[in-house]
């Protein structure tokens, strides 16, 4: 870790720069799957879901910066390569081949399930280490994937 001023413990710093790198690797990975659903979405609905899945993307690609830099004001090094990514991500990897759009907002909302329900893990272990800010940052991320997973799951089919 880099030397800095922020008054957290050193052990408190490399837990949520272990987290902040485990879910920066996720946003990466969660931002290839939503452009891959993007670029080969075909439908009756092709318009909407099209313009829904890049809008989606550009907020996880936020994310991906708000996260990048909260670890880098603790001290750690953002690693934000797509071979970290590849090999960090928790996300299960995305279908290929796949062009109906109900099939990409089922791949979809379940990457974006997934995300949310680790970025509410972390808030958990953030908190319970004493990183209020982290735990925050996360809960802002959890908070805005939840309204993404909405927008999306709105496409889908109903029984």
């Amino acid at each position: 870790m880099l030397q800095t001023r922020n008054t957290l413990s050193p052990n408190i710093r490399a837990q949520s720069i272990e987290s902040l790198n485990r879910h920066l690797a996720a946003a990466i990975d969660l931002h290839g799957q939503l452009k891959q659903a993007h670029w080969n979405v075909r439908g009756p609905n092709f318009i909407a879901i099209h313009l829904l899945f890049d809008q989606v993307a550009g907020k996880i690609l936020a994310y991906g910066d708000l996260i990048a830099e909260r670890a880098r004001g603790l001290g750690g090094a953002a690693e934000g390569t797509v071979q970290v990514a590849a090999r960090l991500s928790f996300l299960i990897v995305y279908p290929l081949g796949v062009a109906d759009e109900q099939e990409h907002v089922y791949a979809v909302s379940g990457a974006l399930a997934a995300f949310g329900e680790s970025a509410r893990e972390a808030i958990e272990r953030a908190t319970t280490s004493g990183d209020a800010d982290t735990a925050d940052l996360f809960t802002e991320i959890s908070r805005g994937v939840d309204q993404q997973l909405w927008l999306v799951e709105s496409h889908a089919a109903t029984p």
